[in-house]
């Protein structure tokens, strides 16, 4: 987590944010589902199990799609093309970041860092100054991302599987 600025740093020059579109929506919404379900079948979920809790997650934070109160769906493209995707959760204190992601073919040149300065940027335009997420230990380049960015551990979760 970290507190917002009162004037978050710009997005570089040729990179913009806008809402998601519907048919973006639905693309985005099937790979997020597959991506968030994977992400726990890597950590010893049985896949069944993964599946149905990404399901389940997805229905819970997005119930009403694009049109969920609270919710910002965001697309973060460089000179017009789409590089990455943004889910952000404006809660009554703060705001939550739920998926961030850039698209494979864009990775590595700094859309990750747009994605959190667009993610801060929202915040503060919807009246809020301070914004969280959760990622797994083992996401490194995650990890440092964030770290380079200002936000600080507030958790730990820690897991053991008993077999």
């Amino acid at each position: 987590a970290k507190p917002v600025p009162a004037e978050p740093a710009a997005l570089p020059p040729g990179v913009t944010g806008r809402p998601m579109t519907r048919d973006e929506y639905e693309v985005w919404l099937a790979r997020a589902k597959r991506q968030y379900a994977q992400s726990w079948i890597k950590r010893g979920v049985p896949e069944a199990q993964a599946h149905a809790k990404s399901e389940a997650d997805h229905a819970k934070g997005l119930p009403q799609g694009l049109a969920t109160p609270g919710v910002l769906l965001s697309v973060l493209t460089r000179d017009a093309a789409t590089v990455g995707h943004l889910w952000l959760r404006i809660g009554d204190d703060d705001a939550f970041v739920f998926d961030v992601e850039v698209d494979e073919p864009h990775r590595g040149r700094g859309h990750g860092r747009s994605l959190m300065l667009l993610a801060e940027a929202q915040t503060r335009a919807a009246g809020r100054d301070r914004i969280a997420l959760n990622v797994f230990a083992g996401n490194t380049l995650a990890l440092r991302l964030y770290d380079s960015l200002g936000y600080e551990p507030i958790t730990y979760c820690l897991y053991k599987p008993l077999l």
